[in-house]
């Protein structure tokens, strides 16, 4: 019999947890009714959880509660996490993994925190000096990786052909049948342009370009990266949380614009009526909870990590994300590009 995918859920992380955890995860039953080849592990406070599970009838044929005294707070700092995250919901949805009772884990808490004890209690892989921080970013062509989202302000080559490497893994997990198409952001896209370390990189992903692994598409510059030609971004994360933010501010900014111009007088109101399919389609296209959940990679072990703020339906988006990156072979898949690295060295 295989083995069932196992989801290991910080349910107290968040802003309204565990309540929007446990609608989230509500609706991921609701919409995988016919699969049996997983199971929700929850930590937290079991008294609050089994409640809000019987809120909702949700049985225990695919959810167990694994009890958890305290939670970490979103006032802790990633200096006292050491001492303070020990045994707490976070904690130990991380930890389940090294006990060999989870694949993944998710949790909506305190990022920095969450970075910190997933280094270490995962550890790094022997073959990555440095994790990533990757997003799922919307294009014209569909869905992209980008990745550093923060995690490193500074790189080298290495540490970017690494995040190449794991960001192609992570995008064939995802979308199997699509074929990875690497980018390095730059100021242009012409190949004497930019850094010393972004124009080694680029002369070391040139060379391992091919169509088993990725192809290497060359620099792209900002106002590209949504028109779909490359489906994995790579940069340091100083310069990748920069263009994340920049992106969700203009998102909002152009949502925002819309719908006040839409709104501003009769006519304009009338006009919604003509135009409302287009305009639901345009909406659901920037929807920000269809892109949450950012992954760790580097470590011994996958981690997403939901937005603190984020509703019942974007906390569903994440649980889905850690379903199909386990369905996907994440962990193969980043050690057979990174084995792949060593060959070409």
């Amino acid at each position: 019999m295989k083995k069932k995918i196992t989801i290991a859920i910080d349910a107290m992380g968040g802003e309204n947890a565990p309540k929007k955890n446990i609608e989230g995860l509500n609706i991921f039953l609701n919409k995988n009714k016919l699969n049996k080849d997983f199971i929700i592990h929850l930590h937290g406070n079991k008294k609050i959880l089994d409640k809000e599970l019987s809120k909702l009838n949700i049985s225990n044929d695919l959810v167990k509660v694994i009890h958890s005294e305290s939670v970490v707070s979103d006032e802790e700092t990633p200096l006292t996490a050491i001492k303070n995250s020990k045994n707490t919901s976070m904690w130990n949805s991380i930890k389940a993994q090294i006990d060999g009772e989870a694949d993944i884990s998710l949790s909506a808490g305190n990022t920095g925190v969450l970075f910190v004890i997933s280094k270490m209690i995962l550890k790094m892989m022997n073959q990555v000096s440095k994790p990533a921080l990757a997003g799922l970013w919307p294009s014209k062509k569909g869905m992209s990786v980008v990745l550093d989202l923060g995690a490193n302000i500074e790189c080298d080559e290495k540490n970017l052909v690494d995040f190449s490497e794991m960001g192609t893994a992570l995008f064939k997990s995802i979308f199997p049948n699509q074929t990875p198409c690497v980018s390095l952001l730059n100021i242009g896209s012409e190949e004497i342009k930019g850094t010393e370390v972004l124009k080694k990189t680029y002369s070391k992903l040139k060379s391992l370009s091919n169509e088993k692994n990725f192809l290497f598409n060359g620099y792209i510059e900002g106002n590209k990266l949504m028109d779909g030609e490359t489906n994995v971004i790579v940069t340091d994360g100083f310069t990748g949380n920069i263009a994340l933010k920049t992106a969700e501010g203009t998102a909002k900014f152009v949502v925002d614009s819309l719908k006040q111009s839409l709104t501003e007088n009769i006519f304009s109101k009338l006009s919604i009526i003509f135009s409302y399919f287009s305009l639901k389609k345009f909406k659901s296209k920037l929807d920000p909870r269809k892109y949450n959940g950012a992954i760790f990679l580097g470590l011994n072990g996958p981690v997403v990590k939901s937005h603190g703020s984020t509703d019942s339906v974007g906390f569903y988006y994440s649980i889905d994300l850690c379903y199909r990156i386990i369905k996907g072979n994440l962990m193969d898949q980043i050690k057979n590009n990174l084995d792949h690295l060593d060959v070409r060295d």
